[in-house]
């Protein structure tokens, strides 16, 4: 069995235990009534979904270390709100749980752009990011360069996750070179499980938040994440866009929280672009 398919076993699995876990925890909320901060103020619970990479959320032996589970974890001593989270690869899924209300926060970086904006709502800048290309560098390509000119992108098939933002910008970046890239959404994948794919031969190109690739390079010395897709980006998180209190005092909990030391120093231990 290859890495390809063991990978795929293995992402498979992992959703099926997390979808259990959220049909469980979440079988008893009514997904078409209205889910503000007063309402989750009087469960006492706020759900955020999360995603899980190294960067965010990730199981290292007996501990879970992330930038966005540790800001989680701070929003929870400011809110005084006991805080559930939900890991979950997929983007599309997460977005699809805070729709039905079984989240109340999507706490992943994701782009504010105006198509974004017309379905959700944003907290204020929690980072800047940008897209890079991910590829093999030439010693671990037969000695094939990495693409450095996106002219070089025309007929190149680039694996992403289901992300309107990104099919966007490749559609944009395709008429700006004027002729066509493809894309392949991978529907089970999240970033780093692409970038594995990358280094291990398996796929040439993928797109990533350079702040992933950037973290993955040192495990995985084979990729090249030199080349930009994109302009730099405010990423922030997403809520639903009924949930206007909610949006009010997160905003609020996250400009005490940048106030703080440990704050400060968590960006420059994770390297967080702000």
């Amino acid at each position: 069995m290859n890495y390809h398919k063991r990978l795929t076993l293995y992402l498979a699995l992992l959703s099926i235990v997390i979808l259990c876990m959220s049909i469980i925890r979440l079988s008893l909320w009514k997904k078409d009534e209205p889910r503000d901060l007063p309402d989750i103020v009087r469960e006492g619970i706020l759900r955020i979904a999360i995603d899980y990479n190294p960067q965010s959320y990730y199981i290292q032996g007996d501990s879970v270390v992330g930038f966005e589970y540790r800001l989680a974890r701070m929003i929870g001593e400011e809110s005084g709100l006991a805080v559930e989270l939900y890991p979950e690869i997929n983007l599309q899924k997460s977005l699809d749980g805070l729709n039905e209300r079984q989240f109340d926060i999507v706490a992943r970086p994701l782009p504010v752009t105006t198509q974004n904006k017309q379905s959700y709502n944003f907290t204020e800048p929690i980072r800047l990011n940008r897209q890079v290309l991910v590829q093999r560098k030439a010693s671990y390509n037969g000695g094939k360069e990495p693409i450095r000119n996106q002219l070089d992108l025309a007929q190149k098939r680039l694996h992403i996750i289901p992300d309107e933002s990104t099919q966007l910008r490749i559609k944009n970046l395709s008429h700006e070179i004027g002729d066509t890239i493809y894309t392949i959404e991978e529907e089970l994948y999240g970033y780093e499980q692409l970038i594995i794919l990358v280094a291990k031969g398996e796929i040439d190109f993928a797109v990533c938040n350079q702040d992933i690739a950037r973290q993955m390079s040192q495990t995985y010395p084979e990729i090249d994440i030199e080349t930009d897709i994109s302009f730099t980006q405010f990423q922030s998180w997403a809520v639903r866009k009924e949930s206007i209190v909610l949006l009010d005092s997160l905003n609020s909990w996250l400009e005490r929280i940048q106030q703080r030391p440990d704050f400060q120093k968590m960006l420059k231990a994770d390297k967080i672009t702000r």
